[in-house]
């Protein structure tokens, strides 16, 4: 099983839905780092990596390639965690954690535990 973070809005804030974000390491992050972070609209931690990635690229020999391969498999351990910093930043912290075998069953696990949080979710699965 693995383990979801659920990063819900404010009250007052419904233009932003709420999120569930996997715990542990992430393929995407690490082969295809700051774009994922990019696609994922966190632009400043985004931002960040390239500009790293993009320096790295300027070390010689086999020095920087070895600094280059150990920054993106930071970046695939912590590349969810960056999700989880960002969704803070703007408002929206973890309210709650939840187990599932994929988004799906982590969802339903949570909304059969906490039914208030039905509406919130319903729209998204098609309920």
């Amino acid at each position: 099983m693995r383990s979801w973070t659920v990063h819900l809005p404010k009250l007052g804030i419904q233009r932003q839905a709420a999120v569930l974000v996997p715990e542990g390491f992430s393929l995407a992050a690490l082969t295809v780092g700051p774009f994922w972070l990019l696609w994922h609209r966190n632009w400043l931690a985004g931002l960040g990596t390239l500009i790293v990635s993009l320096a790295l690229g300027f070390v010689p020999g086999a020095y920087g390639l070895a600094l280059f391969l150990a920054f993106t498999i930071l970046l695939g351990f912590h590349g969810q965690d960056l999700r989880r910093w960002t969704l803070a930043r703007h408002g929206m912290p973890v309210s709650h954690v939840v187990l599932g075998r994929d988004e799906d069953s982590a969802l339903m696990r949570l909304v059969t535990v906490d039914p208030v949080l039905l509406p919130i979710f319903a729209a998204r699965v098609g309920w």
